[in-house]
């Protein structure tokens, strides 16, 4: 009797988890609207992450008649916010916006790193990127990547570029670019992109790769000079200017993206439709022009193909850190 009824449970317990697995849109619809969304975002207010945090959380409650509460949980580079919705429920409504370096490049950078992101989270898509670009100092006389390669060739090791700071995925794109270009560079690392920029901009350091809406103004008014996007293509937010593959880089294909995920045992059926929802939302044309105010553009895509494109840039950018034998400060 006590075989029998373990079996009846086993059964039981293997047609409520196949019932969970096969959710219709209906099903899913009326979990998500059942309670508040509580969305994470492992960094302050005012940056891109909490802005997409914002525009999902208002999209949301409009969509399922809920609040969307989003709670700024700062602390150790991004982590404890992070610890937030791994330990959260995975029913839909726990929600992470995240920036790509946490993603893809702290699993490797960091010795100890606290989470193992393929188990403890479901990916839900990309939601935005940001390109990044290459700028120059006008006192180096650098205009392109041409002019950049023929300097650090002349002078190997003695070019300097900066970033903001050790294992910042700006820092990990100018390895990138010097392993792909074949020379050598000075790392100058900064805490933080404003100490860099303002360094740059006054030919204290030649060269320096970030993002592109921090360096814009300053390309704008001549103070710095844009040498290359490191992306496949020109970026929308500022089409005169040419990629480095334009110019003969290949392989340095670097943006700052930031991404949305879900706590471990999350229904992939919720998971899709959740994308699907994040898609609508950062589609509206209000949401495109604040996303174009911050130059980021809509990067969003099915659970399955963030998952891939997570694996494919965490095995890049693993090469690098191993091969350049980069630390963690």
């Amino acid at each position: 009797m006590q075989r029998k009824s373990f079996l009846v449970a086993t059964l039981c317990g293997l047609l409520a988890s196949g019932a969970a697995w096969a959710q219709t849109p209906a099903e899913v619809h009326k979990q998500l609207a059942s309670e508040r969304f509580n969305i994470v975002s492992p960094f302050p207010a005012g940056g891109p992450v909490d802005a997409l945090a914002r525009f999902l959380a208002d999209g949301l409650s409009k969509r399922y008649g809920q609040p969307a509460v989003v709670e700024n949980a700062v602390g150790a580079a991004g982590n404890i916010g992070i610890d937030k919705i791994k330990r959260a429920k995975g029913d839909g409504h726990n929600l992470l916006v995240v920036p790509a370096g946490n993603l893809t490049i702290n699993p490797t950078l960091m010795t100890n790193f606290p989470f193992n992101i393929e188990k403890d989270f479901v990916p839900i898509t990309m939601l935005a990127k940001a390109p990044n670009v290459v700028v120059a100092s006008p006192a180096s006389g650098i205009k392109n990547a041409k002019d950049l390669i023929a300097q650090a060739k002349a002078k190997p090791g003695a070019l300097s570029y900066a970033s903001p700071g050790i294992g910042s995925g700006l820092h990990l794109a100018g390895e990138l670019f010097k392993q792909q270009a074949g020379i050598d560079m000075l790392h100058v690392a900064y805490k933080g992109t404003a100490p860099a920029l303002n360094d740059t901009v006054a030919g204290i350091v030649p060269l320096m790769f970030t993002n592109l809406p921090a360096a814009l103004p300053f390309i704008h008014s001549g103070k710095l000079v844009a040498v290359g996007i490191t992306e496949a293509q020109r970026t929308p937010v500022a089409p005169e200017i040419p990629t480095l593959a334009e110019q003969g880089i290949q392989g340095v294909n670097v943006t700052s993206w930031y991404g949305l995920l879900a706590p471990a045992g999350t229904p992939p059926a919720v998971a899709e439709q959740l994308a699907k929802d994040a898609a609508e939302i950062l589609a509206q044309p209000e949401i495109q022009d604040k996303l174009k105010a911050q130059g980021m553009t809509q990067a969003t895509m099915a659970p399955a193909a963030f998952a891939k494109a997570m694996k494919d840039e965490t095995a890049v950018w693993a090469g690098v850190i191993k091969s350049r034998g980069i630390k963690a400060e």
